[in-house]
Protein backbone atom coordinates (compact mmCIF):
# COMPACT_ATOMS: atom_id res chain seq x y z
CA UNK A 1 0.00 0.00 0.00
CA UNK A 2 1.13 3.55 -0.75
CA UNK A 3 2.27 5.62 2.20
CA UNK A 4 -0.34 8.21 3.31
CA UNK A 5 2.02 11.16 2.67
CA UNK A 6 2.60 10.09 -0.95
CA UNK A 7 -1.08 9.43 -1.55
CA UNK A 8 -1.95 12.86 -0.13
CA UNK A 9 0.70 14.54 -2.27
CA UNK A 10 -0.52 12.73 -5.41
CA UNK A 11 -4.09 13.79 -4.70
CA UNK A 12 -3.01 17.42 -4.28
CA UNK A 13 -0.98 17.26 -7.51
CA UNK A 14 -3.96 15.94 -9.48
CA UNK A 15 -6.28 18.55 -7.98
CA UNK A 16 -3.85 21.39 -8.68
CA UNK A 17 -3.60 20.33 -12.32
CA UNK A 18 -7.39 20.12 -12.60
CA UNK A 19 -7.95 23.49 -10.92
CA UNK A 20 -4.81 25.53 -11.76
CA UNK A 21 -6.47 28.79 -10.68
CA UNK A 22 -7.35 27.29 -7.30
CA UNK A 23 -11.04 27.50 -8.06
CA UNK A 24 -13.56 25.69 -5.91
CA UNK A 25 -13.81 21.99 -6.72
CA UNK A 26 -17.25 20.88 -7.86
CA UNK A 27 -16.05 17.69 -9.56
CA UNK A 28 -18.00 15.29 -7.37
CA UNK A 29 -16.91 12.18 -5.50
CA UNK A 30 -17.36 9.91 -8.51
CA UNK A 31 -14.56 11.69 -10.41
CA UNK A 32 -12.05 11.58 -7.54
CA UNK A 33 -10.53 8.18 -6.86
CA UNK A 34 -7.43 6.04 -6.40
CA UNK A 35 -7.31 4.00 -9.61
CA UNK A 36 -4.35 1.80 -8.68
CA UNK A 37 -2.30 1.20 -5.55
CA UNK A 38 0.48 -1.29 -6.18
CA UNK A 39 4.15 -1.45 -5.20
CA UNK A 40 5.15 -0.54 -8.76
CA UNK A 41 2.59 2.22 -9.38
CA UNK A 42 0.04 4.40 -7.63
CA UNK A 43 -2.51 6.23 -9.77
CA UNK A 44 -4.93 8.92 -8.54
CA UNK A 45 -7.65 10.62 -10.55
CA UNK A 46 -9.20 14.05 -10.02
CA UNK A 47 -11.85 14.67 -12.69
CA UNK A 48 -9.96 15.02 -15.99
CA UNK A 49 -6.46 14.62 -14.55
CA UNK A 50 -4.52 11.53 -13.49
CA UNK A 51 -1.37 11.62 -11.33
CA UNK A 52 0.87 8.55 -11.39
CA UNK A 53 3.70 7.69 -9.02
CA UNK A 54 6.08 5.38 -10.86
CA UNK A 55 7.94 2.44 -9.36
CA UNK A 56 10.68 3.16 -6.83
CA UNK A 57 14.05 3.30 -8.54
CA UNK A 58 12.65 4.36 -11.93
CA UNK A 59 15.43 5.87 -14.04
CA UNK A 60 14.51 9.57 -14.49
CA UNK A 61 16.35 9.92 -17.81
CA UNK A 62 14.67 6.82 -19.25
CA UNK A 63 11.25 7.96 -18.07
CA UNK A 64 11.73 11.42 -19.58
CA UNK A 65 12.70 9.85 -22.94
CA UNK A 66 9.55 7.74 -22.82
CA UNK A 67 7.40 10.75 -21.97
CA UNK A 68 8.92 12.71 -24.85
CA UNK A 69 8.14 9.83 -27.19
CA UNK A 70 4.52 9.71 -26.01
CA UNK A 71 4.20 13.46 -26.52
CA UNK A 72 5.48 13.24 -30.09
CA UNK A 73 3.38 10.18 -30.99
CA UNK A 74 0.15 11.51 -29.52
CA UNK A 75 -1.91 9.89 -32.27
CA UNK A 76 -0.83 6.48 -30.94
CA UNK A 77 0.12 6.99 -27.29
CA UNK A 78 -1.74 9.09 -24.75
CA UNK A 79 0.37 12.22 -24.33
CA UNK A 80 1.33 13.36 -20.82
CA UNK A 81 0.40 16.82 -19.61
CA UNK A 82 4.13 17.49 -19.24
CA UNK A 83 7.13 15.59 -20.64
CA UNK A 84 9.05 16.20 -17.40
CA UNK A 85 8.29 14.19 -14.26
CA UNK A 86 8.32 15.71 -10.78
CA UNK A 87 9.51 14.06 -7.58
CA UNK A 88 7.21 13.54 -4.60
CA UNK A 89 8.39 11.69 -1.49
CA UNK A 90 11.18 10.01 -3.43
CA UNK A 91 8.97 8.83 -6.33
CA UNK A 92 8.84 10.13 -9.88
CA UNK A 93 5.34 11.44 -10.67
CA UNK A 94 3.73 12.21 -14.02
CA UNK A 95 0.43 13.87 -14.95
CA UNK A 96 -1.95 12.64 -17.65
CA UNK A 97 -5.37 13.41 -19.08
CA UNK A 98 -7.99 10.95 -17.90
CA UNK A 99 -9.22 8.48 -20.51
CA UNK A 100 -12.11 6.01 -20.39
CA UNK A 101 -10.72 2.46 -20.02
CA UNK A 102 -11.93 -0.74 -21.68
CA UNK A 103 -15.00 -2.10 -19.94
CA UNK A 104 -13.98 -5.46 -18.39
CA UNK A 105 -17.63 -6.37 -18.00
CA UNK A 106 -18.26 -6.26 -21.76
CA UNK A 107 -15.80 -8.67 -23.40
CA UNK A 108 -17.72 -8.62 -26.69
CA UNK A 109 -16.84 -4.95 -27.07
CA UNK A 110 -13.12 -5.48 -26.50
CA UNK A 111 -11.27 -3.22 -28.99
CA UNK A 112 -8.96 -5.86 -30.44
CA UNK A 113 -8.82 -4.16 -33.84
CA UNK A 114 -7.98 -0.78 -32.31
CA UNK A 115 -5.25 -2.31 -30.13
CA UNK A 116 -3.72 -4.11 -33.11
CA UNK A 117 -3.84 -1.04 -35.36
CA UNK A 118 -2.24 1.20 -32.74
CA UNK A 119 0.50 -1.40 -32.22
CA UNK A 120 1.18 -1.64 -35.94
CA UNK A 121 1.47 2.14 -36.17
CA UNK A 122 3.75 2.23 -33.13
CA UNK A 123 5.98 -0.48 -34.59
CA UNK A 124 6.19 1.45 -37.84
CA UNK A 125 7.21 4.70 -36.16
CA UNK A 126 10.86 5.72 -35.84
CA UNK A 127 11.77 6.40 -32.24
CA UNK A 128 11.60 10.20 -31.96
CA UNK A 129 13.85 10.13 -28.89
CA UNK A 130 16.75 7.86 -27.86
CA UNK A 131 14.47 5.57 -25.87
CA UNK A 132 16.02 2.72 -23.85
CA UNK A 133 15.37 -0.97 -24.55
CA UNK A 134 11.84 -2.28 -24.20
CA UNK A 135 11.47 -3.83 -20.74
CA UNK A 136 9.31 -6.86 -21.55
CA UNK A 137 11.98 -9.57 -21.15
CA UNK A 138 13.29 -7.85 -18.03
CA UNK A 139 9.84 -8.02 -16.41
CA UNK A 140 9.48 -11.69 -17.29
CA UNK A 141 12.89 -12.42 -15.74
CA UNK A 142 11.89 -10.57 -12.56
CA UNK A 143 8.69 -12.61 -12.28
CA UNK A 144 10.69 -15.84 -12.55
CA UNK A 145 13.21 -14.59 -9.98
CA UNK A 146 10.40 -13.80 -7.52
CA UNK A 147 8.92 -17.25 -8.11
CA UNK A 148 12.27 -18.91 -7.38
CA UNK A 149 12.72 -16.88 -4.21
CA UNK A 150 9.20 -17.20 -2.82
CA UNK A 151 7.77 -20.42 -4.18
CA UNK A 152 10.65 -22.77 -4.93
CA UNK A 153 8.80 -25.70 -3.30
CA UNK A 154 5.42 -25.06 -4.89
CA UNK A 155 4.39 -28.09 -7.01
CA UNK A 156 3.87 -25.87 -10.07
CA UNK A 157 7.29 -24.25 -9.94
CA UNK A 158 9.41 -26.99 -11.62
CA UNK A 159 7.26 -26.96 -14.79
CA UNK A 160 7.47 -23.17 -15.01
CA UNK A 161 11.24 -23.16 -14.57
CA UNK A 162 11.68 -25.91 -17.18
CA UNK A 163 9.67 -23.89 -19.70
CA UNK A 164 11.80 -20.84 -18.89
CA UNK A 165 15.07 -22.72 -19.28
CA UNK A 166 14.48 -23.70 -22.92
CA UNK A 167 13.91 -20.11 -24.07
CA UNK A 168 16.71 -18.27 -25.89
CA UNK A 169 18.85 -15.91 -23.85
CA UNK A 170 17.30 -12.71 -25.26
CA UNK A 171 13.82 -13.73 -24.07
CA UNK A 172 15.24 -14.24 -20.56
CA UNK A 173 16.88 -10.78 -20.59
CA UNK A 174 20.31 -12.40 -20.63
CA UNK A 175 21.34 -11.12 -24.08
CA UNK A 176 20.41 -8.25 -26.41
CA UNK A 177 17.15 -8.58 -28.31
CA UNK A 178 17.43 -9.61 -31.95
CA UNK A 179 17.81 -6.90 -34.58
CA UNK A 180 16.31 -4.94 -36.14
CA UNK A 181 15.04 -3.12 -33.07
CA UNK A 182 11.59 -1.57 -33.30
CA UNK A 183 9.72 0.88 -31.11
CA UNK A 184 7.55 -1.28 -28.84
CA UNK A 185 5.04 -0.78 -26.04
CA UNK A 186 6.47 -3.59 -23.90
CA UNK A 187 3.37 -4.56 -21.87
CA UNK A 188 0.37 -4.73 -24.18
CA UNK A 189 -3.00 -5.85 -22.84
CA UNK A 190 -6.50 -4.39 -23.05
CA UNK A 191 -6.01 -2.52 -19.79
CA UNK A 192 -3.47 -0.38 -21.64
CA UNK A 193 -6.09 1.29 -23.86
CA UNK A 194 -8.25 4.29 -23.05
CA UNK A 195 -10.50 6.56 -25.03
CA UNK A 196 -8.65 9.86 -25.06
CA UNK A 197 -10.87 12.65 -23.79
CA UNK A 198 -13.10 10.29 -21.87
CA UNK A 199 -16.06 10.44 -24.29
CA UNK A 200 -17.74 7.28 -25.63
CA UNK A 201 -16.63 7.86 -29.23
CA UNK A 202 -13.19 9.35 -28.62
CA UNK A 203 -10.25 7.59 -30.30
CA UNK A 204 -8.40 4.83 -28.49
CA UNK A 205 -4.85 5.48 -27.31
CA UNK A 206 -2.20 3.28 -25.70
CA UNK A 207 -1.22 4.19 -22.14
CA UNK A 208 1.53 3.26 -19.66
CA UNK A 209 4.94 4.06 -21.12
CA UNK A 210 6.98 2.48 -18.30
CA UNK A 211 8.12 -0.39 -20.54
CA UNK A 212 8.21 1.52 -23.84
CA UNK A 213 11.43 1.13 -25.81
CA UNK A 214 13.18 -0.50 -28.73
CA UNK A 215 13.06 -4.25 -29.06
CA UNK A 216 11.37 -7.20 -30.75
CA UNK A 217 7.87 -6.13 -31.90
CA UNK A 218 6.54 -9.68 -31.59
CA UNK A 219 6.68 -9.18 -27.82
CA UNK A 220 3.74 -6.79 -28.06
CA UNK A 221 1.62 -9.50 -29.69
CA UNK A 222 2.79 -12.16 -27.26
CA UNK A 223 0.18 -11.82 -24.52
CA UNK A 224 -2.90 -12.30 -26.75
CA UNK A 225 -0.98 -15.00 -28.63
CA UNK A 226 -0.24 -16.78 -25.35
CA UNK A 227 -3.85 -16.49 -24.22
CA UNK A 228 -4.96 -17.96 -27.54
CA UNK A 229 -2.47 -20.82 -27.26
CA UNK A 230 -3.61 -21.56 -23.69
CA UNK A 231 -7.27 -21.57 -24.69
CA UNK A 232 -8.06 -18.37 -22.77
CA UNK A 233 -8.72 -16.18 -25.84
CA UNK A 234 -11.35 -17.38 -28.35
CA UNK A 235 -9.99 -18.05 -31.85
CA UNK A 236 -12.22 -15.42 -33.45
CA UNK A 237 -10.89 -12.68 -31.16
CA UNK A 238 -7.31 -13.74 -31.84
CA UNK A 239 -8.04 -13.71 -35.58
CA UNK A 240 -9.56 -10.22 -35.37
CA UNK A 241 -6.47 -8.96 -33.58
CA UNK A 242 -3.98 -10.61 -35.93
CA UNK A 243 -5.83 -9.63 -39.10
CA UNK A 244 -6.10 -5.99 -38.00
CA UNK A 245 -2.37 -5.89 -37.17
CA UNK A 246 -1.49 -7.27 -40.58
CA UNK A 247 -3.92 -4.96 -42.37
CA UNK A 248 -2.23 -1.97 -40.72
CA UNK A 249 1.20 -3.11 -41.96
CA UNK A 250 2.57 -4.36 -38.65
CA UNK A 251 6.13 -5.73 -39.06
CA UNK A 252 6.15 -8.28 -36.22
CA UNK A 253 4.72 -11.13 -38.33
CA UNK A 254 4.63 -11.94 -42.06
CA UNK A 255 1.79 -10.30 -43.98
CA UNK A 256 0.26 -13.74 -44.59
CA UNK A 257 0.89 -17.36 -43.76
CA UNK A 258 1.79 -18.86 -40.40
CA UNK A 259 2.65 -16.17 -37.82
CA UNK A 260 3.73 -18.60 -35.15
CA UNK A 261 7.47 -18.88 -35.92
CA UNK A 262 7.73 -15.15 -35.11
CA UNK A 263 5.44 -15.33 -32.06
CA UNK A 264 6.38 -18.63 -30.46
CA UNK A 265 9.28 -17.47 -28.26
CA UNK A 266 7.64 -14.27 -26.95
CA UNK A 267 4.34 -16.10 -26.35
CA UNK A 268 6.16 -18.76 -24.35
CA UNK A 269 7.95 -16.09 -22.32
CA UNK A 270 4.67 -14.32 -21.52
CA UNK A 271 3.10 -17.65 -20.55
CA UNK A 272 5.95 -18.31 -18.14
CA UNK A 273 5.70 -14.77 -16.74
CA UNK A 274 1.96 -15.14 -16.20
CA UNK A 275 2.34 -18.53 -14.56
CA UNK A 276 5.13 -17.31 -12.28
CA UNK A 277 3.10 -14.32 -11.15
CA UNK A 278 -0.06 -16.33 -10.51
CA UNK A 279 1.77 -18.96 -8.45
CA UNK A 280 3.56 -16.31 -6.38
CA UNK A 281 0.29 -14.46 -5.73
CA UNK A 282 -1.63 -17.65 -4.89
CA UNK A 283 1.06 -18.73 -2.44
CA UNK A 284 1.10 -15.29 -0.82
CA UNK A 285 -2.69 -15.44 -0.41
CA UNK A 286 -2.54 -18.97 0.96
CA UNK A 287 -4.88 -20.40 -1.64
CA UNK A 288 -4.68 -23.07 -4.37
CA UNK A 289 -4.48 -22.20 -8.05
CA UNK A 290 -7.82 -21.66 -9.74
CA UNK A 291 -8.78 -23.35 -13.02
CA UNK A 292 -7.45 -20.58 -15.27
CA UNK A 293 -4.16 -20.30 -13.35
CA UNK A 294 -3.69 -24.07 -13.50
CA UNK A 295 -4.27 -24.01 -17.27
CA UNK A 296 -1.36 -21.59 -17.68
CA UNK A 297 0.89 -23.81 -15.54
CA UNK A 298 -0.18 -26.82 -17.60
CA UNK A 299 0.81 -24.90 -20.74
CA UNK A 300 4.27 -24.41 -19.25
CA UNK A 301 4.50 -28.15 -18.64
CA UNK A 302 3.68 -28.82 -22.30
CA UNK A 303 6.07 -26.13 -23.50
CA UNK A 304 8.99 -27.62 -21.60
CA UNK A 305 8.60 -30.87 -23.55
CA UNK A 306 8.74 -29.16 -26.97
CA UNK A 307 11.51 -26.77 -28.03
CA UNK A 308 10.40 -23.35 -29.26
CA UNK A 309 10.21 -22.48 -32.94
CA UNK A 310 13.06 -20.06 -33.56
CA UNK A 311 12.22 -17.54 -36.24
Amino acid sequence: MTSPPLLTALTKEARAATHPRDTACVCGAASIATLADRPDATVVRHAGTVAKAHAPGTDPAHLECRLTTASRLSGILLAPLSPTPVTLHGRLVTLWPYGTPVDPGDPDAAPWEAAATLLAHLHGSPAPAPVPPMRGPEKAARAVARLTAAAARHPATPAILRAWSVLPAWARAEAPMPAPATLCHGDLHLGQLVRAGGTPHAPWRLIDVDDLGVGAPAWDLARPAAWYACGLLPPDEWTRFLDAYRAAGGPAVPSDGDPWPALDVPARALTVQTAARTVTKALSAGRPLDEIEQSVVDACDRMAAAPPELA
